[in-house]
């Protein structure tokens, strides 16, 4: 694990901990290519520079966003923000369904917004190819 993402981790409460750490081993496991860092406080994972998925600790639960998520057309994962992501809330470790987790980091892979030139474009999204 990058030292960066162990600080975050080590910062957390026991159950967010526990929680993060999960994510962070299916994730790694099904996005091997991807970049990972510390990005805007948060672990982030990227492909090509472009944000696909991370999590945060939020004041009631652990939030794990799909940047893209909006447009995977599967079950489990609710609307967030203006633009295409989507994100599941867990309180529990025991609330991670890895089969879940497997096919939407499956989808991450194979459905992207391109967030790495938002701001070039002025805030419009294009589907990457």
């Amino acid at each position: 694990m990058e030292k960066d993402i162990q600080v975050y981790h080590r910062s957390l409460p026991p159950a967010d901990f526990e929680i993060c750490n999960v994510l962070y081993e299916v994730i790694c496991k099904n996005l091997p290519k991807a970049e990972r860092k510390i990005w805007h406080a948060h672990p982030v994972w990227f492909l090509d520079g472009n944000p696909i998925v991370g999590y945060s600790k939020l004041k009631s639960c652990t939030r794990l966003l799909f940047w893209s998520g909006q447009s995977f057309g599967v079950e489990g994962l609710t609307s967030e923000g203006s633009f295409k992501a989507a994100e599941v809330r867990y309180t529990d470790v025991t609330q991670i369904k890895k089969k879940d987790l497997k096919l939407w980091l499956t989808k991450a892979k194979n459905i992207q917004w391109d967030y790495k030139n938002i701001v070039k474009r002025k805030g419009v999204l294009e589907r990457i190819k």
